[in-house]
């Protein structure tokens, strides 16, 4: 069977031997909606929960508006119109309105992707900046969580009078899922927050993982020190494998962001009735797939449907390289994962983006890696601890050697925007 999987901006079409093919896992189809900026604008006056934006808006002397970066698919173009409207309709003049990008400790975003990202009319009308985690003095001290984090958060937020945060939900490899909280946390703390929310204290425990929000510590974490910030009010979609915008969440942080949590899990969990020996995905095309920091989510992803020593045939376009500085040189440095394990748990180790190694561990755990990529080199690609390949089809050629002729294969063409769960008894779904 021919099957495209996402891949950077294009696609790629590869053949899967029928005879092994078990499923193909795709989002539910979903209806989009037919008029989504009438929907926002609906959403902005009726919220999930709380009053409409227009009311809590009215007599602020200023508005933080918090917006993604380019390795998020967020259709800003549709959803910041009839929101900076909404604002400047409310008194708030748009000189007044600072566009906040979550980074996180990602690049901050120069221009060009400002205006990708964004639009040129939103650049050009409202001061953007981008949050720069590393930066210290930028960050405002707000304590402590409860289980003991420091909380610092971007000045420029905190000391706003409005705060807006907006965003897309979709599933995620810690956090269980994207959205709501996470552009405050990690999107706009500093460097000592996030060594604790991506600390092995909370990436080793089970539930913090894919679709799981209860129980799950980062979660629990972002929540609270979002909280300890300060949300006003949230805007967030949910879109289909078309990225067409499938419903809008707006109004208080939880409630909202649960209410679309809700929408989103019943369109990406799909189900296999027993585990595969091979799983072949992406990491979900261009932005996400940009490196290889980025495709260890699609690697993760698929864990949950994989039996014990399989094999993941993984396609990501890495056009950016291996990611940042940091990670590439800690990845190469990285020979043997158990004495990394071991090492990032002792008392006061902290490097930035150890939590990625950390993650894509779980995955060399449970079996081999084959990587198609065409923006790495293939000692690029062993340099990060897994085998190059020169097609997927050749990487499904490998693995069926490994497991042999009879051996099962699962496809997720959309990576880790779905959810693959095992549900014995029950027919391939999704």
């Amino acid at each position: 069977m021919n099957i495209t999987l996402d891949y950077h901006k294009s696609g790629l079409e590869v053949s899967v031997p029928d005879e092994n093919l078990a499923a193909v896992l795709n989002m539910r189809e979903t209806p989009p909606l037919d008029d989504p900026v009438t929907s926002t604008r609906e959403a902005l006056q009726r919220p999930v929960a709380g009053p409409p934006l227009a009311e809590i808006a009215r007599g602020r002397r200023d508005a933080c508006v918090v917006v993604s970066d380019i390795t998020r698919p967020v259709p800003h173009d549709i959803i910041l119109p009839p929101l900076l409207e909404c604002l400047e309709q409310s008194g708030i003049r748009p000189a007044d309105v600072t566009l906040l990008v979550a980074t996180g400790l990602h690049a901050p975003m120069d221009e060009e992707q400002l205006r990708e990202t964004l639009t040129g009319d939103v650049v050009d009308r409202y001061p953007v900046v981008n949050h720069v985690s590393r930066n210290g003095n930028e960050q405002a001290d707000l304590g402590a969580t409860s289980t003991g984090i420091p909380i610092r958060v971007d000045r420029r937020y905190v000391e706003s009078d409005l705060k807006v945060l907006t965003g897309l939900i979709e599933a995620h490899f810690m956090a269980g899922y994207s959205g709501g909280r996470k552009l405050v946390a990690p999107g706009l703390v500093g460097v000592e927050t996030i060594e604790h929310l991506h600390g092995p204290g909370i990436l080793e425990h089970p539930n913090a993982t894919t679709g799981v929000l209860d129980g799950n510590p980062l979660h629990e974490a972002a929540l609270e020190i979002a909280r300890r910030a300060g949300v006003d009010f949230i805007l967030n979609v949910a879109m289909d494998e078309d990225r067409q915008i499938t419903g809008v969440f707006a109004g208080e942080l939880d409630r909202a962001h649960r209410q679309g949590v809700r929408h989103v899990d019943g369109m990406v969990v799909a189900s296999v009735e027993e585990p595969v020996d091979i799983v072949v995905t992406s990491s979900a095309g261009y932005p996400l797939d940009t490196t290889f920091y980025q495709a260890v989510k699609g690697m993760v992803g698929v864990l949950d449907i994989l039996k014990e020593d399989g094999s993941i045939v993984i396609a990501a376009g890495c056009a950016d390289g291996i990611g940042s500085a940091e990670f590439e040189e800690l990845l190469r440095k990285t020979t043997d994962i158990d004495a990394f394990i071991h090492w990032i748990q002792q008392p006061g180790v902290f490097t930035i983006d150890q939590w990625e190694i950390e993650e894509l561990v779980k995955a060399l755990k449970k079996g081999r890696v084959y990587l198609y990529t065409d923006g790495l080199s293939d000692d690029d690609v062993r340099d990060c601890l897994v085998e190059p390949v020169p097609s997927v089809e050749a990487g499904i050629t490998r693995a069926l050697k490994r497991h042999g002729a009879g051996a099962t294969i699962a496809v997720v063409p959309r990576g880790p925007y779905v959810i693959p769960r095992v549900v014995p008894g029950q027919d391939a779904a999704g």
